[in-house]
């Protein structure tokens, strides 16, 4: 049986988004027929590259989580430094909100396939997701996988 206790750990730096895979053509050459390959673009696979460290890190050599399970994900976007500083408060406090790319969809599948066979053996036991995209000091993504109650299918 799978430990019960959450994994918790902070991304630190600005979000990325999960981009979308890229086409290369291969053996584009007189007489071959050029075949189509997809490939996940640097900045993405970075990002998850940092995603994976965090979280191997958190899990200290506890075995994956193998049933369903809640993602939190808190991503803190960093203000612009030629805000004002009237701006930048009203934008710590939650009355301006980040509006902005990464969109926090993509977030959160950046994170679950940069957590992908760490903390759980695969991002189809994501059932439950809570999701926030606040304006902080300090960028990063503090993510939470919560593992539930209940049999997977």
């Amino acid at each position: 049986m799978s430990d019960h206790k959450p994994v918790s750990f902070i991304v630190p730096g600005e979000a990325v988004g999960k981009g979308r895979p890229r086409v290369r053509m291969l053996g584009a050459k007189p007489g071959k027929k050029p075949v189509p390959m997809l490939y996940t673009p640097a900045e993405t696979k970075a990002y998850e590259d940092l995603i994976a460290r965090y979280a191997a890190a958190s899990m200290q050599g506890r075995e994956l989580i193998t049933g369903p399970v809640l993602v939190e994900l808190k991503i803190a976007v960093g203000i612009a430094v030629s805000w004002s500083k009237k701006k930048t408060a009203a934008a710590l406090a939650g009355q301006v909100m980040p509006t902005k790319k990464p969109d926090a969809d993509n977030v959160l599948k950046a994170i679950c396939d940069g957590i992908n066979g760490i903390v759980f053996k695969d991002d189809v036991q994501v059932v439950n997701v809570s999701m926030s995209k606040r304006f902080a000091e300090k960028p990063g993504v503090s993510v939470r996988v919560v593992p539930l109650e209940g049999l997977p299918s």
